[in-house]
């Protein structure tokens, strides 16, 4: 699967020129859910300028990594900050 950019050093640019933050966020949005692994029921995405803030809830520890490598696949890694909370379910 490959979303966004080739080159994520200029990404600043690119959001003013190529897209608007809501397309950003439709397709990060896209690409957590389309992955069958990931539980993005309770993840939340911002965008503060160029930067792509994950917010809201995970379940585990690798719903935490896969959303923000999915994020960082679009933006960049630099442009990616966690915000995520830790909710284990309850039995």
């Amino acid at each position: 699967m490959k979303f966004g950019f080739d080159n994520h050093q200029n990404h600043g640019d690119h959001c003013s020129e190529c897209h608007s933050s809501a397309s950003t966020i439709a397709t990060i949005s896209a690409a957590l859910s389309a992955d069958p692994d990931i539980d993005s029921s309770a993840i939340e995405i911002r965008m503060l300028g160029p930067v792509v803030l994950l917010e809201g809830y995970i379940t585990n520890s690798a719903d935490r990594e896969k959303a923000i490598s999915l994020a960082a696949m679009i933006v960049g890694p630099e442009n990616v900050q966690d915000r995520m909370l830790s909710r284990f379910p309850t039995q």
